[in-house]
């Protein structure tokens, strides 16, 4: 039993393996080959490539076995280095979009986009309140103004619920359902989160880890469209492959990161007072915001001074 354990684990292992690191990093190096060979002069000339297999595969080396399987080890060592560089800086992606505005680059960051929500909100306001006088005063074009304070919603709203405090709109997103816990229950989701995690479901944990999990996917993605990007010097289709990664991985991550924080806050809010029965906590009638605060000072380990 434990061999064959054993054996379903390692197959897991090198599925994985395969998936995440071997299979694009020798798609990476294909399109390495491919640059060095054409270069930006014959970026199209498919047979100038196919000459320059052929010539490979007519070499007396390529008939030795032990050549031959020195190459693919070669190879495949160089693409697993390709897929764990691009894991590293994925992670660096990851942390970069939820990062904190520390730095004169961060920080011009996020007070651009904080400048960019503000205008927005003045705009939005201003087209509520001309809708609200046109409405009032029964003009024509009441439902006009109405129609452009709604697009002057949706215009804020693209770039946030609440004014930004992070350089990107992934950290805002992340950090918005510990801000509303706190505002609406005075509760903290970092100490909570562990006992609430425990709380959960199989199913909902499944969730928030397929939603975690597609994040740092879409994060590695935009490493290798960066990966892209940089062959691009070399052969220029590879650019344009490399800002369709980049795109699809920003566009992916947020999303992500809009599943990924809804669940947490889902969660925090079904099993909020399911936590405080397993600490013991007598909640019946309990204004939320008491609960909140009580179970926080209890979470962080505070003591009231006697």
């Amino acid at each position: 039993m434990t061999s064959g354990f054993l054996s379903a684990l390692g197959g897991r292992i090198a599925e994985r393996w395969l998936a995440a690191l071997a299979l694009p990093g020798l798609l990476f190096l294909s399109a390495v080959t491919t640059a060095v060979v054409l270069g930006h002069g014959h970026w199209y000339d498919v047979e100038r490539l196919r000459a320059w297999i052929d010539t490979l595969a007519d070499s007396p080396a390529s008939h030795s076995a032990g050549t031959v399987v020195l190459v693919a080890a070669g190879v495949l060592a160089g693409a697993a280095v390709a897929g764990a560089a691009a894991q590293s800086l994925g992670t660096g992606v990851e942390l970069l979009w939820c990062a904190e505005p520390y730095g004169p680059v961060l920080r011009y960051l996020a007070d651009r986009r904080s400048r960019r929500w503000r205008a927005a909100d003045a705009a939005f306001r201003s087209a509520l309140v001309a809708a609200g006088r046109a409405r009032i005063a029964g003009r024509d074009e009441a439902d006009r103004l109405a129609d452009i304070a709604e697009r002057r919603y949706v215009d804020r709203d693209r770039l946030g619920p609440a004014v930004p405090r992070h350089p990107f709109g992934t950290g805002d997103r992340l950090a918005a359902p510990a801000q509303r816990l706190w505002h609406a229950h005075q509760l903290d989701l970092t100490a909570a989160w562990p006992h609430l995690w425990l709380l959960a479901s199989d199913g909902t944990r499944a969730e928030l880890q397929a939603a975690r999990a597609r994040l740092t996917d879409s994060a590695r993605l935009c490493a290798w469209g960066a990966g892209y990007l940089v062959l691009g010097l070399w052969w220029w289709p590879a650019a344009l492959a490399g800002a369709v990664a980049v795109t699809s991985g920003v566009r992916r991550g947020r999303a992500a990161a809009e599943a990924f924080a809804e669940l947490t806050e889902a969660l925090a809010d079904l099993h909020v007072r399911d936590l405080a029965t397993a600490l013991g906590i007598e909640h019946e009638g309990v204004d939320d915001r008491v609960l909140g605060e009580h179970l926080t000072r209890l979470l962080r380990k505070e003591r009231r001074a006697e």
